[in-house]
């Protein structure tokens, strides 16, 4: 059992948790990033801009993802029959009145928000960039809708603007991503992050951890490979089936194993610690509403997931990076 730090190890941690304000929670943490960038507190505004996906429409398959159901994340003012500016401002003035928010950045959330003409996309990005409390975009998608001609409008939109580009991964096995329905391979990601990289814009992806038949040692790969490409920042969620969903419908049938909150926050734990420190992590967990949760149910709030997370990770007194330290 390691009774002491080397000198390397001694400063990560000193940088994390004493020094450096853009690391409270042990963690590279989004929130105090973006304060410290932008000398407030930042929120993001969803939009659904009425997009699908090339495998809900049939270009590559039928029926999604088999765990998504946008319902589960859609705040309640975001209606794709309203037009971008609309839907901004209903967010604005509710963030606004809620938390005291003054920054804002349009978050293209819903499906596949690069799923369509160049001259449109072009069209909806600057609706949302004319609302004056927006300071930037965040454009979520899939690693196989970023063709040449979207990279280069995103860029051209980030020489004065702050953008970011989320691409979802979800899982680097391919045995993975072909049964929950993806409708792409991990080296379709891979490409897609190398050819946006290096174009002005902040590059994210998402991953999930506990999807059925990966093992423990599987889903923390996918650390190892964020870590070794340029991503900027990364979402982490856990696995929650909710009501709606295709996995809905298998798990009803055959129940499979979730994580239960003790199992993800040890796991979690061991996802940072093989995350390169460099990398800003956005989200730690997954969140859906309580009454479309079907597996698993942790019966916590948003907070005390929040504490609890925090309070694990210092119980084993690690860090985001820690074996990534070379001593």
């Amino acid at each position: 059992m390691q009774t002491e730090l080397s000198p390397s190890q001694l400063s990560i941690l000193n940088y994390y948790v004493v020094m450096n304000p853009w690391h409270p929670d042990r963690y590279f943490a989004y929130g105090p990033y973006l304060q410290r960038l932008f000398g407030a507190r930042v929120y993001k505004v969803s939009i659904d801009a009425g997009f699908t996906c090339p495998n809900r429409d049939g270009k590559v398959a039928y029926g999604g993802c088999t765990y998504c159901n946008n319902d589960s994340f859609r705040p309640d003012g975001v209606k794709p029959t309203l037009a971008v500016y609309q839907q901004i401002t209903n967010g604005i003035e509710f963030l606004r009145r809620r938390f005291g928010a003054t920054q804002f950045i349009a978050y293209f959330q819903s499906y596949t928000n690069t799923y369509d003409s160049v001259d449109r996309l072009e069209r909806l990005y600057r609706e949302a960039l004319e609302h004056p409390d927006v300071i930037g975009l965040s454009i979520g998608t899939r690693p196989d809708c970023v063709e040449e001609e979207k990279l280069a409008l995103i860029e051209k939109l980030a020489r004065d603007r702050y953008v970011t580009l989320e691409l979802g991964l979800e899982s680097v096995h391919d045995k993975t991503l072909q049964s929950i329905n993806r409708g792409h391979d991990y080296a379709a990601w891979m490409k897609a992050v190398r050819r946006a990289a290096g174009r002005g814009f902040h590059l994210a992806t998402h991953v999930i951890l506990g999807l059925p038949g990966e093992t423990r040692e599987e889903m923390l790969q996918s650390a190892d490979a964020v870590s070794s490409l340029p991503v900027d920042f990364i979402k982490i969620h856990h696995l929650h089936v909710v009501k709606g969903t295709r996995m809905a419908a298998d798990y009803g049938r055959k129940p499979f194993a979730t994580l239960s909150f003790s199992e993800y926050a040890e796991l979690l734990c061991d996802y940072l610690e093989r995350l390169s420190p460099r990398v800003c992590v956005q989200r730690t967990f997954g969140l859906a509403p309580e009454e479309m949760i079907v597996a698993p149910r942790w019966n916590l709030s948003k907070d005390e997931v929040l504490r609890g997370l925090k309070l694990h990770m210092e119980r084993r007194d690690t860090w985001q990076g820690k074996k990534t330290i070379q001593n």
